[in-house]
């Protein structure tokens, strides 16, 4: 290869004569945000990160990133922290490298576009809070969502790293839609935007090796900015794609600290360090500093987490993201409501659907949020469709998206299913043409009256505005209004180990003193127990009042389990004595709390509005009192991040309403009567 990108080999001792690279290529290490997140549900905490953050900044990485994505979402809804403070904090550990984070340009770090007023505050606000880096993606490419951000963005005097999101309509690159010259006029739209560097997002690992190379050499060829190439490992495909992009001439790769790697993650740091040294590109990084910050995470954060990795999967790639083109996230978000609506055997019905949807819907990419809006539409059409009707539940992001709230689709959304979505939408019910937020009215003097007394700053006004109804609640804990849970309390590394301890006691059957069983009587009862993804079936038998367990068997499970990112952390098996743990400071592992039974019709004459699926109460747009015409919505329910408007079976008068909003309910409870 005479090219200056090609890799060229110089024998050498790798201690003494490491010459320094002509073209060396730059990292960004992902391990404090899309590692995590990617493999361990975003349960990541920042008291988790300090240990490696000074290591981390020594290693020459050209950035952080240590934010975005869902870390806002869950920091402040499961973690009980505030997402302000973690870029605070890990400044103080990481001084000498950027921080980058991931902005969904006018949907910020929610799954809606915000208004502009909001927009342009979360932007400041984020960079006086330590963030360097702004890499800004739309879900749908349609770069008219960043008039508002990008700005922003340049006054605050940081980088503005513009995305292209990689999708197909085709197994490789090209097709009419999605092909070379597709992303080439992608990339002339975003220099002419202003962008510092240019992003090749593949999101769920679709890149080919040759694909990357023949896009890296367009762009090179066409536009001045660098370029960056981020791509998941799901498929298997990244490590082999990194290298091609590397050959093409690629300025920047993301990876991750190896014990944060592959799956749904991306590709590891430590290989593409050890493959290039002694060349062109290579990356300068010294792999014995890199494997001390190895250690430090396999033995003293990871332990922490492991229970929410898949580890009933054999194999560490998924080949069928080629087919259905599912990001790791959105694949677990559908396997958690499937799960948690006992439909799980409609996996299969969902990946034959949602290819259909996605087409529907404008064949849009498949990225946060329209990842979550193609997902979960396609669980509403799975579960509630019949052979006489499609699209029977519609989320509201789907009307939104049909509406043109989100952006415009790269083909047009089907005329049918957009008609239907938008029938009585309150908006009106023909589609904007416009950029989206110009429709929408200014949004954060009102968050700031709703929760005057309760922020302290324009910071908690923020998330309020982004998460009103989680928000207000972890404004409520972090303020001392209310009691935190413990089920978003951190856990220790001792209790981490007592939990494994007690699972593979449970594994090996030695949970209970073994003794001579007594018969059965007729009053044994059988009980379902889980720890984390195991399932076990126990008998119980009154014996003089006390329940004894008779037997502990271990079940099958379904399918293999996922990372789920909308659980809290799984509980530790309650119902059988645990042994001590055998660490130094033995901790009895946390105890589960018990799932709410489903809240029954209050004792009223009358209908029951039962929830569909599990999820949290968003609203009532009704109280006790008001009559309701059949069909009406009554009640806005949010399952999957996605809100679905209930309406009313019946007409008549609400008798009772059982919950409040942020309430969380299981499928079948009543929500309300009428009467």
């Amino acid at each position: 290869m005479s090219d200056q990108n090609a890799v060229k080999m110089t024998p050498m001792n790798y201690d003494k004569d490491r010459p320094k690279a002509e073209n060396p290529v730059k990292i960004e290490d992902l391990t404090l945000r899309d590692g995590h997140q990617s493999l361990f549900a975003t349960r990541g905490r920042t008291e988790d990160m300090i240990p490696v953050a000074e290591m981390l900044d020594e290693v020459g990485f050209w950035a952080l990133e240590t934010w975005g994505g869902a870390t806002f979402d869950t920091m402040h809804r499961f973690l009980n922290e505030d997402p302000w403070e973690r870029l605070r904090t890990l400044k103080r550990y990481a001084k000498k490298t950027p921080f980058s984070m991931l902005l969904r340009a006018q949907n910020l770090v929610g799954y809606r576009n915000y208004a502009d007023d909001l927009a342009k505050a979360f932007v400041e606000r984020t960079a006086a809070n330590g963030l360097d880096i702004f890499r800004t993606f739309d879900a749908l490419n349609d770069y008219r969502n960043f008039e508002t951000v990008v700005p922003a963005i340049k006054a605050c005097g940081k980088h503005f790293q513009g995305c292209i999101c990689y999708t197909m309509t085709e197994p490789r690159l090209g097709g009419e839609v999605y092909n070379l010259d597709y992303y080439v006029n992608k990339a002339k739209d975003l220099e002419a935007m202003g962008a510092d560097s240019i992003c090749i997002k593949d999101m769920a690992g679709l890149i080919a090796p040759y694909d990357a190379y023949e896009i890296v050499k367009a762009l090179k060829a066409t536009v001045k900015p660098p370029i960056h190439l981020h791509s998941h490992f799901t498929s298997g495909m990244s490590a082999m794609s990194h290298l091609k992009a590397i050959e093409a001439g690629v300025d920047i790769i993301d990876t991750c600290m190896s014990p944060y790697a592959y799956r749904t993650s991306h590709a590891a740091i430590e290989p593409l360090v050890m493959s290039l040294i002694g060349t062109n590109r290579d990356t300068g990084f010294d792999i014995k500093h890199l494997a001390k910050i190895n250690e430090v995470l396999e033995k003293e954060i990871v332990p922490k987490y492991r229970h929410l990795l898949d580890d009933t999967k054999l194999s560490i790639i998924d080949i069928n993201v080629l087919l259905h083109q599912t990001p790791g996230g959105m694949l677990s978000n559908l396997v958690t409501q499937l799960r948690e609506m006992d439909a799980l055997d409609k996996i299969d019905e969902v990946y034959k659907e949602l290819p259909r949807i996605r087409k529907e819907l404008g064949q849009i990419p498949l990225v946060t949020p329209t990842s979550q809006i193609v997902g979960i539409q396609t669980v509403n059409n799975v579960l509630f469709d019949d052979e006489n009707e499609r699209y029977k539940m519609i989320t509201a992001q789907v009307k939104d998206l049909c509406y043109g709230l989100y952006g415009k689709t790269a083909v047009p959304i089907d005329s049918e299913v957009q008609k239907k979505a938008l029938k009585g939408y309150a908006r009106g019910e023909e589609p904007i043409t416009c950029r989206p937020a110009e429709v929408l009215e200014p949004e954060l003097e009102n968050a700031k009256r709703d929760v005057e007394g309760l922020a302290v700053d324009i910071d908690d006004e923020i998330i309020y505005a982004i998460y009103p109804v989680t928000g207000k609640r972890f404004l409520k804990w972090k303020y001392g209004k209310e009691e935190v849970p413990d089920d978003v309390k951190p856990i220790t590394l001792d209790q981490a180990k007592a939990k494994q301890e007690l699972l593979k006691k449970a594994l090996a059957g030695k949970l209970v003193e073994k003794k001579d069983a007594p018969e059965k009587g007729e009053n044994l009862r059988t009980f379902n127990v889980f720890v984390d993804e195991d399932h076990f079936e126990v008998g119980v038998e009154e014996v003089g009042g006390t329940p004894l367990v008779s037997y502990v068997q271990q079940l099958q499970a379904q399918m293999p389990a996922m990372p789920m990112p909308q659980m809290a952390a799984p509980a530790a098996l309650a119902p059988v004595p645990a042994a001590p743990a055998p660490a130094a400071k033995p901790v009895a592992a946390p105890a589960a709390k018990p799932a709410p039974a489903p809240k029954a019709a209050e004792a009223v004459d009358g209908t029951p509005l039962t929830a569909p699926m599990p999820g949290m109460i968003v609203k009532y747009e009704k109280k006790v009192g008001d009559s309701v015409s059949e069909g009406e919505t009554v009640v806005v329910l949010e399952a999957m991040k996605m809100e679905n408007a209930l309406p009313a079976p019946v007409g008549g008068t609400i008798k009772s309403i059982n919950f409040g909003n942020g309430d969380s309910v299981a499928k079948g409870d009543a929500l309300c009567v009428i009467g």
